[in-house]
């Protein structure tokens, strides 16, 4: 090996802490990743909150947190800052910008959660930075409050990486609907998406949803009902970025049932799972998409507290390539808390899918979203859990697995609390988490993975609201693995040849 060579290797090693997604070889390894490469925590993380509401009612939460990582080095700083608010024509097209304000997060250190507000229709996406040591499983939690109106309720949701290519299941372009499809760009030159939708019958063809522009550090919102002449209740939306990158989050509002913010599905994948349907929930819909060629076959469960059954009348689901298919399961629960795991028979090919799910009756109907969803892996975080109203749902679709679940300390003083548990395989337990001792203010959930098999989960954050009597106004976020280390190649332990 010469010093052009370890050169190189040194350079994509820095280049993987950074990015926090690469992974990189060094020349001559022998192809084993376990041999070839380590785990190092990433050095720079970016997140994007979207715009929160268009309501004048709108209150709304951030929380910021960043679990202690060894290995990340003792100091780092992050921040969260307004993003240049862009006027558009409802097509995504720009028509002129605002101006940035100071931060409006500051994270100070790991292990303890920060937490900034806003209110009403004003509120502009944010665009935030984290390196060092607050930037591995950097994690913020956007929580808004909206008490009437369309769309009125609690809408939940994670501040997310971004990234080149989103699919989100579950949209709607029907009259009772109003979804939006936010675009967020953190970079320094202007970033070019299209917006494809799927229907039933396949793609719906739009030239309004191709070639949006999202200048930098600004964020754009596209109303979808503007893409098609003829209103569709199941869509499919997937958002790619032909340059620049964005951060994409829909926001689904509904005349009646509320609204909430549906987060991108997990990659196209043979098996999803969807964890964390409520016990009291009076209706679920289940919408999934085949991207590739081939059409889907998939066998339908629910993991609940005792093991996986199969819903009556709903055994299977039969997806056409290119076509949204979409099947209402009713209140498949049954009164005990459950997830969703889709499998194939036989040759399928990958799906990404998403649970609508609403609570409530008549009037009083609220409803959320669950996106299918990577595993906890190593580490997973959750934001702005509350002394009450917090309800973590872990489950097992194949063997039983073991976590490790810490309740940070609170946003305004507490002592951090750790329990373990086991869910049997094939189950789903939901539990009240871990409140940290004398909590003040709202505190951060990590859940690790110890030992079994895969462990899926998500938090239901359920908050009581006096001007919005008889309404259970609930949101959902799934709990994927953090991302907060990145594989990196090792040096050549034998640097004698670097002398010949």
């Amino acid at each position: 090996m010469n010093r052009t060579t370890l050169s190189l290797i040194a350079a994509a090693a820095a280049l993987a802490a950074v990015t926090g997604f690469a992974a990189a070889t060094a020349p001559g390894d022998d192809g084993d990743s376990a041999k070839a490469a380590a785990r190092l925590p990433v050095e720079r993380s970016s997140l994007l909150c979207p715009a929160p509401s268009t309501s004048d009612l709108a209150e709304t939460a951030y929380t910021s947190y960043t679990p202690a990582s060894e290995g990340s080095g003792s100091s780092g700083k992050a921040a969260l800052s307004s993003a240049t608010r862009e006027l558009t024509d409802g097509a995504g097209s720009g028509k002129g910008k605002g101006k940035a304000d100071k931060p409006v997060l500051s994270p100070l250190k790991p292990g303890k959660p920060v937490a900034g507000e806003s209110s009403g229709a004003e509120s502009p996406a944010l665009v935030g930075s984290a390196d060092g040591n607050l930037a591995p499983g950097w994690t913020v939690q956007q929580t808004t409050e909206v008490a009437a109106g369309t769309g009125r309720g609690l809408l939940g949701v994670n501040c997310s990486a971004p990234d080149t290519d989103f699919w989100f299941p579950g949209a709607s372009t029907a009259k009772e609907r109003s979804d939006y499809i936010h675009l967020t760009n953190p970079d320094d030159s202007a970033a070019v998406v299209d917006v494809q939708l799927y229907g039933a019958n396949g793609a719906i063809k739009s030239d309004v949803g191709e070639g949006i522009q999202v200048q930098p550090h600004s964020s754009v919102p596209v109303l979808l009902s503007t893409l098609t002449d003829k209103p569709q209740t199941n869509v499919t939306l997937h958002v790619t970025a032909r340059s620049g990158r964005v951060a994409a989050a829909v926001l689904a509002a509904d005349d009646k049932l509320g609204g909430d913010w549906l987060s991108a599905s997990a990659d196209p994948a043979g098996t999803v799972v969807l964890p964390g349907i409520p016990k009291d929930a009076t209706s679920v819909r289940l919408v999934a998409f085949t991207p590739g060629d081939n059409d889907a076959d998939l066998k339908v469960q629910l993991a609940s507290p005792t093991g996986r059954i199969t819903p009556a009348g709903h055994e299977s689901l039969h997806v056409k390539s290119g076509m949204t298919a979409a099947v209402d399961l009713g209140d498949v629960t049954r009164g005990e808390a459950g997830s969703l795991v889709l499998t194939p028979t036989g040759d399928s090919a990958p799906v990404v899918a998403a649970l609508r799910v609403v609570r409530g009756k008549g009037a009083d109907q609220e409803s959320a979203f669950i996106p299918a969803t990577r595993p906890v892996g190593a580490r997973a975080t959750v934001a702005d859990n509350r002394a009450k109203g917090s309800t973590l749902s872990l489950t097992a679709p194949g063997a039983a697995g073991t976590v490790k679940v810490t309740a940070s300390a609170g946003t305004e003083g507490g002592t951090p609390v750790t329990k373990t548990y086991t869910v049997k395989g094939g189950t789903t337990m939901s539990v009240r988490p871990p409140v940290p001792a004398g909590l003040k203010g709202s505190y951060a959930l990590t859940v690790e993975q110890v030992s079994g098999g895969e462990v899926y989960g998500s938090r239901m954050l359920d908050v009581s609201d006096a001007d919005v009597p008889g309404v259970p106004m609930f949101t959902v976020q799934t709990l994927p693995d953090d991302r907060g280390t990145v594989s990196v190649p090792h040096a050549d332990q034998d640097l004698s040849v670097l002398q010949k």
